[in-house]
């Protein structure tokens, strides 16, 4: 049995961070731990964090939400890591799931799966499947096609890969992405593993611009190419059409 290290930023989150508790602490699988760096909230959220002993936490002012992981990346013991934001949650009994692909294959590295997407305000639940991808389909094709929070990964790659650019403030986890494709073969698993939450002040709704020209910078530091499929499908229409996303 693996030991998984989950992760999750925080700021002000307090409406929702408990989901996100609960969903790790009622999983079918008893060895991980969870560590929460919050960024200095000032609502309900550390009276939160306060009524779970199980939980490994630290509130501090922080630059933003890759300083944050980066951060619990450093405090993290277990084979696994991964990490859920605060409004996010998981499916349920899926770590056990998780555990059993890599217990088998030692040489798997990175496993990723489907989300799904709950719109609060029309109370919807939509799934989104993905697919076996490389390092060519994120640099060239889109950067919104691995789901972060369905992403699992051995702490043996991420200390080849290093950790976090936290010079980027939404892209991050498509810039590490691409450097852990381009070590080791991903392994797509047909499932649902995750809740996205999507409303309008997230932080990346609330940034489409800035995003899509932060995926812009990483997809050519990496060899993207004006006329590749990436220009329209993570850039352009993310910065002509960003109340559509």
């Amino acid at each position: 049995m693996l030991k998984f290290s989950i992760i999750t930023p925080s700021y002000n989150q307090g409406r929702f961070i408990r989901d996100t508790i609960e969903s790790i602490l009622n999983q079918d699988y008893p060895n991980y731990e969870h560590i929460i760096i919050d960024g200095g909230s000032t609502d309900e959220t550390i009276d939160i964090l306060k009524e779970y002993p199980h939980l490994n936490w630290i509130s501090e002012k922080d630059k933003g939400a890759a300083e944050a992981i980066n951060k619990g990346f450093k405090m993290a013991s277990g084979d696994i890591v991964t990490w859920i934001n605060s409004d996010d949650y998981y499916e349920k009994n899926i770590l056990s799931k998780v555990n059993n692909y890599f217990f088998d294959d030692d040489k798997l590295d990175f496993l990723y799966g489907n989300r799904s997407v709950l719109l609060p305000n029309e109370n919807k639940l939509l799934t989104e499947k993905s697919s076996l991808l490389c390092a060519n389909d994120l640099i060239h094709m889109s950067a919104d096609i691995v789901r972060q929070p369905c992403s699992f990964y051995r702490m043996s790659l991420l200390r080849k890969t290093g950790l976090l650019d936290d010079t980027l403030k939404l892209v991050f986890d498509y810039e590490l992405f691409i450097r852990m494709f381009l070590l080791t073969t991903p392994f797509y698993v047909d499932d649902t593993l995750a809740i996205q939450r999507d409303y309008s002040t997230t932080l990346t709704r609330s940034n489409m611009r800035r995003q899509a020209i932060e995926i812009y910078k990483v997809s050519r530091k990496y060899g993207a190419k004006l006329l590749d499929p990436i220009m329209y499908t993570s850039v352009l229409k993310k910065i002509l059409f960003p109340e559509k996303y």
